[in-house]
């Protein structure tokens, strides 16, 4: 019994080196594969920004009525590779103005951003383009309108989010702003509204205090006789320039004669 006690510990004793090892092995595993994912996620991120400076934005201070940016992309696909379009929708003052007038009742945008892959070859497209006329088929609703299109030298697509990100900051500013100031206009309102609502409440009340006298026997005052204003009046002090001119000597006729004929 003794023996296999000691077999026993022998083997477990041998046992506990080899999970140790399996241990260790699995965590160098796990290791070298976060390590190969890691190498692929920064060679991909640099592909990624190797591609985007190799891009190049285009500025389109006008959008034809009608256009959006699918059809957009058709058109400009004919002469270049795209990456993103960005169009800015139009002022909604201008969409009520319009729409109210029997215009076109779809969306329309005022401006608008074209990412190509090249940057070179968006320069060259811009140039080609500007001021040009879109054409197409004679029956296409762009057919007669002109290109207003420009090439941005070294603005890149993050430029044009943080453009947006804070035009949008603005405008939520400007908004609550508004909201603000409506806000204190309406409790104003309100205010004066309890406060003349107090008024009349007193003048009724004195209204019924004034017959409910009448009634009792009161007859000096008329029934109709309404509550009189009471005007206070405060002494007013004469003015030190007022009691000067009247306390101030003056000279008599008779000595101002004197002193004439006595110079003369």
């Amino acid at each position: 019994m003794k023996m296999e006690s000691d077999e026993e510990l022998l083997i477990g004793d041998e046992i506990e080196p080899q999970n140790e090892n399996n241990n260790d092995e699995e965590e160098e595993r796990k290791r070298e594969r976060e390590r190969i994912r890691k190498e692929k996620m920064r060679r991909k991120l640099m592909k990624e920004a190797k591609k985007a400076r190799m891009r190049g934005v285009c500025y389109l201070s006008r959008v034809p009525p009608k256009m959006d940016p699918p059809k957009l992309r058709q058109i400009l696909s004919q002469y270049a590779d795209i990456e993103r379009i960005y169009l800015a929708p139009e002022d909604p003052a201008a969409t009520v103005k319009r729409k109210k007038s029997g215009g076109f009742r779809g969306q329309e945008f005022s401006e608008g951003w074209v990412e190509f892959t090249n940057k070179r070859v968006a320069k060259s497209v811009a140039s080609m383009l500007n001021g040009g006329q879109i054409g197409g088929k004679k029956r296409s609703q762009f057919y007669y309108d002109i290109w207003n299109i420009k090439y941005l030298s070294k603005f890149k697509w993050d430029d044009l989010t943080k453009e947006t990100a804070l035009r949008r900051a603005e405008r939520e500013q400007k908004l609550a702003m508004e909201i603000s100031a409506a806000k204190k206009e309406g409790d104003f309102y309100l205010s004066k509204v309890d406060q003349s609502r107090a008024l009349s409440s007193i003048k009724e009340r004195l209204k019924k205090k004034q017959k409910t006298q009448s009634e009792q026997g009161n007859g000096d005052q008329p029934e109709n006789q309404q509550v009189r204003k009471v005007i206070r009046q405060f002494p007013q002090t004469r003015p030190v320039v007022e009691k000067e001119a009247k306390t101030k000597g003056k000279l008599s006729k008779e000595l101002l004669a004197e002193v004439f004929n006595t110079s003369s």
